[in-house]
């Protein structure tokens, strides 16, 4: 009884230090990778016609990139993002994709999850939805 006792008191004051995050590396997406825009306006777009453009980046550090996600802020864009890991050097892609359904200006964010990188990094698609006329 009295180790039994004893095994769960242990468990009690050591169960806290495994539950504690990760310690913050302090690095950035833009430690690992390089875009080369973070911004694109697709200007005037009829509406009802979907549009994608595609923001290259180069892996800038001496092993591999892996790109853990690409979150939309909204559920009108659609990004894609590589699912293998982007070696030294090598180039690769986020397609963000738009539906412009709805009439008027946009501003949307992409937000770009770097494996290692304490905080995403923001790609922004801009323009203006123009409705159709008949």
């Amino acid at each position: 009884m009295k180790r039994i006792l004893l095994t769960f008191i242990v468990a009690l004051f050591v169960a806290p230090v495994f539950a504690q995050a990760p310690a913050a590396t302090g690095k950035k997406a833009e430690d690992f990778v390089k875009f080369k825009e973070t911004k694109y306006n697709f200007g005037k777009i009829p509406q009802g016609t979907p549009v994608t453009h595609d923001f290259q980046f180069t892996n800038i550090t001496g092993g591999n990139v892996i790109i853990e996600t690409a979150t939309a802020s909204c559920g009108c864009t659609t990004p894609k993002w590589p699912m293998a890991p982007v070696s030294k050097g090598a180039t690769d892609k986020i397609t963000a994709g738009f539906n412009a359904a709805s009439a008027g200006p946009f501003s949307k964010e992409i937000y770009v999850r770097v494996k290692g990188a304490d905080a995403p990094l923001a790609i922004t698609i801009t323009g203006e939805v123009v409705a159709k006329t008949n």
